[in-house]
């Protein structure tokens, strides 16, 4: 697995996400922006899927949770905040709010439980009500 190609899909992703965003519907270039989206999120679910549902399998294990294991891209937040580059210039993101995928599971008592995808490192983290706190899977 090449996790810097997965990395650069990941962020390629994340942007557009974050730039749809930010658009509001009017917008001329909101359709071709949201179709160029698809395709990224298609290719990386045909790419990535096998492996990433491996590693989704742990994380509810662990989590001790029978909810549906889904598509990567499902776990990809709607917005990301960017954080300031690394010193090689990468440039890696925070993910707050009802973001990702909920978790159902007796270990959070009615908390809102969440698992996201971000990239550089790609990473799987889990929220709790909307707070970022532990990451549950790195790829490096």
């Amino acid at each position: 697995m090449n996790w810097d190609t997965l990395d650069k899909e990941l962020t390629e992703i994340v942007e557009k996400r974050n730039q749809l965003a930010s658009m509001d519907y009017s917008d001329e270039r909101y359709d071709d922006l949201e179709e160029e989206l698809h395709d990224l999120e298609d290719d990386f679910n045909e790419n990535y899927e096998d492996r990433l549902e491996s590693e989704i399998e742990k994380i509810q294990d662990k989590l001790q949770s029978d909810t549906d294991i889904l598509l990567p891209t499902a776990y990809i937040a709607n917005v990301y905040k960017p954080l300031l580059p690394d010193a090689n210039g990468i440039v890696s993101y925070e993910v707050s709010g009802q973001q990702g995928v909920p978790i159902e599971s007796e270990q959070f008592d009615k908390q809102d439980v969440r698992v996201v995808l971000i990239p550089n490192p790609a990473r799987f983290v889990m929220l709790i009500n909307g707070r970022q706190l532990k990451d549950l899977w790195r790829s490096r």
